[in-house]
């Protein structure tokens, strides 16, 4: 994407603010530009080009969070049944994306799906009779919902070598293991659909986008609108502009953005940033004898954004295996940031919440510090609980992207760590932020319309019929339709180039 003087400069006035040049901007900036081209957008992006931190897909896993294989989307209750209600809201948020990506894609604002989605497998596996039998009763629970009809479930290890070989070779033959895939099952360069989005949105007249902008301020006007202080780091020089909705999607930097708007329904809101690192093996041998993106169960005390994981991964065209991810810990909110991101957002507002989710996750410190002692000796060792030949002389050890966990006040507790992602608007729905991780980027459509609901509740009756022809399934349950689901869903895999697996 070249530069030109329209991403070196800001709109005064506009009508859509969107702070943070990766895939929830993005997506959002399409979404209101097919719902109205008259809106004039201005994206402002603090690095030098958009995609660079989360939605880069060297810092993020690429899955294509679908609930398939991530364990933790699945919770053992205490009546010992499998809660799936969790993997169901995910798997229809994915679907949700999947029908936009088709409708863009069949618009030509997307370029050929090969270029930023693939199909992969997606397998769960695991070791020992507990978690046999745990995976056993989760394949049983799920092959009952429709979404997951296409699950297989094994304990024969000779089909485990059919499905991934690196994962039995070199294994003791007498080990309980399990197995599940679901061919249909995706790797998503999120650095590529993003840049693709965002040149759509620099395309139209309507629209602007500034990279190496920071935004210093927000300040809320009489009018109800906002005046957004930036810094124009090509020039030098502050410029300020005004619009009637921001959305502040920058990541770990929404945060203290969010505490800058000084909106009520931002107080009491903290972070924790936690760093990952994953092993990558580009070695040809190795990388062509796995097809798969094949989830374990996370450690005791272990965040969920830590289950272990031996991912293929297609980027711009070229084949790798990532495992990981190794916890780390560092004060920043992004991986360009800051050293002082995390004093600095302790706040009097959100000190009693930080302090207790200090006092409540022991488990938690104890497990950071444990991975930041890790060798590399330790990492090929959890690498060969996967691929027991693992040599780590073919492995190279990369720092992924920063992720901010949620942290917000709780009546009895204090204090919570949240997991996952969580949209904060302003009462008169002039300001959204989003805080959180992951699924987030698989599930940015579905986040991004519930921005749409709660911030244009004026404009929802007027875009309903514009967002149906968009993504079909809006509106409607896909958990409860089958029929519907069938249809989109084989409406969309055909789209996208999603098939199913020749083994």
């Amino acid at each position: 994407m070249t530069e030109s003087p329209d991403r070196i400069e800001t709109m005064a006035e506009a009508d859509v603010v969107l702070i943070g040049g990766g895939i929830m901007s993005a997506t959002l900036g399409v979404l209101l530009h097919q719902l109205d081209p008259s809106l004039r957008i201005q994206v402002v992006e603090a690095l030098a080009e958009v995609a660079v931190e989360s939605s880069n897909p060297w810092n993020n896993a690429g899955t294509g969070h679908a609930a398939l294989c991530e364990l933790n989307y699945t919770k053992l209750t205490d009546d010992g049944s499998v809660d799936i209600s969790k993997a169901i809201e995910i798997n229809e948020s994915f679907e949700i994306s999947k029908q936009f990506w088709t409708h863009l894609v069949g618009e030509g604002v997307l370029p050929e799906p090969e270029q930023f989605i693939q199909p992969v497998p997606h397998m769960s596996f695991v070791w020992a009779e507990k978690n046999q039998a745990f995976l056993r009763k989760r394949y049983e629970t799920m092959k009952s919902h429709h979404f997951f009809a296409e699950m297989e479930y094994t304990e024969d290890p000779e089909v485990i070598d059919q499905w991934a070989p690196l994962l039995m070779t070199g294994r003791e033959k007498d080990e309980p293991l399990a197995a599940t895939r679901v061919c249909t099952g995706t790797d998503v360069n999120f650095g590529a659909l993003t840049r693709s989005l965002v040149q759509y949105i620099e395309d139209q007249e309507s629209t602007r986008i500034a990279t190496n902008h920071t935004v210093r301020d927000l300040k809320k006007l009489d009018d109800g609108s906002w005046e957004i202080e930036v810094r124009n780091h090509h020039r030098n020089i502050n410029r300020t502009i005004t619009a009637p909705f921001v959305f502040v999607g920058a990541g770990g930097a929404s945060l203290p953005l969010l505490q800058k708007s000084d909106i009520p329904e931002g107080k009491g809101y903290g972070g924790f940033p936690v760093s990952g690192q994953f092993l990558v093996c580009q070695t040809p041998e190795i990388v062509e004898r796995h097809q798969a993106k094949v989830y374990g169960k996370a450690a005791v005390g272990a965040p969920p954004m830590s289950v272990p994981h031996l991912d293929t991964r297609v980027i711009d065209g070229k084949k790798s295996l990532l495992f990981g991810p190794f916890a780390g810990f560092s004060p920043k909110f992004l991986k360009h940031g800051s050293l002082l991101d995390l004093p600095s957002s302790v706040k009097l507002s959100n000190l009693k919440p930080m302090l207790a989710v200090g006092r409540d996750n022991i488990d938690l410190t104890k497990y950071l510090i444990e991975q930041c002692l890790q060798k590399p000796s330790d990492r090929v060792e959890a690498l060969r609980e996967f691929f027991p030949d693992a040599e780590l002389d073919q492995w190279e050890l990369i720092t992924a992207g920063q992720r901010v966990q949620i942290i917000k006040s709780h009546e009895k507790k204090g204090g919570t760590l949240q997991f996952g992602t969580e949209v904060i608007a302003a009462g008169d729905g002039s300001l959204a932020a989003l805080l959180g991780a992951s699924p987030g980027a698989s599930t940015a459509v579905s986040v991004m319309l519930e921005v749409i609901e709660r911030c244009f509740p004026q404009k929802l009756e007027e875009w309903k019929p514009r967002l149906n022809e968009i993504i079909p399934g809006y509106g409607k349950s896909l958990a409860e339709d089958e029929a519907l689901y069938q249809e989109l869903l084989t409406k969309a895999n055909d789209a996208l180039g999603i098939v199913g697996c020749e083994v």
